[in-house]
């Protein structure tokens, strides 16, 4: 078995961990919005859950071959330079701004409840950034404007 193929197969793991990030961002709401408004540390402690499942299933989506994308609407995007490029750019802002806010929270705020979701922020930071390294290289196979052995396939 291929070590790409055995990767491929890993990367589905995101799935899961990705439900389990669902299941906790809609517990709070399941006991009633009186819960939630008396029950605010628990929620803090679901939502830092949620962080922390959703980088482990981006994580774990990075795993994938960046040789093919997954549907039209992608292809589309990674196909076309200028598009391209701003995904790149808004992803890196979106990790710039996550991990920021993590590194934030954790090492310098006194609050306690920011603190809680550091974290889970910087997990989830830790996640896109392998999730934006994966983008470049999604881009770089894909672009139109490069020759590369995928677009030459096509």
């Amino acid at each position: 078995m291929k070590i790409k193929r055995v990767f491929q197969i890993i990367s589905y793991f995101q799935y899961p961990l990705m439900l389990l990030a669902l299941f906790f961002s809609i517990r709070p709401y399941l006991n009633g919005f009186e819960f939630i408004a008396t029950n605010f540390d628990i929620v803090l402690k679901d939502y830092n859950y949620v962080l922390i499942f959703a980088g482990l299933g981006i994580s774990f989506s990075t795993l994938q071959d960046t040789s093919k994308t997954q549907n039209n609407f992608s292809k589309k995007i990674w196909e076309n330079p200028k598009k391209g490029k701003k995904m790149i750019i808004l992803l890196s802002g979106l990790v710039f701004v996550v991990l920021g806010y993590g590194i934030f929270g954790y090492f310098i705020t006194e609050n306690q409840k920011i603190k809680e979701l550091s974290f889970g922020a910087i997990v989830l930071g830790i996640g896109l950034i392998g999730f934006l390294k994966t983008a470049i290289e999604v881009f770089e196979n894909h672009r139109n404007d490069k020759i590369t052995a995928t677009n030459t396939a096509k």
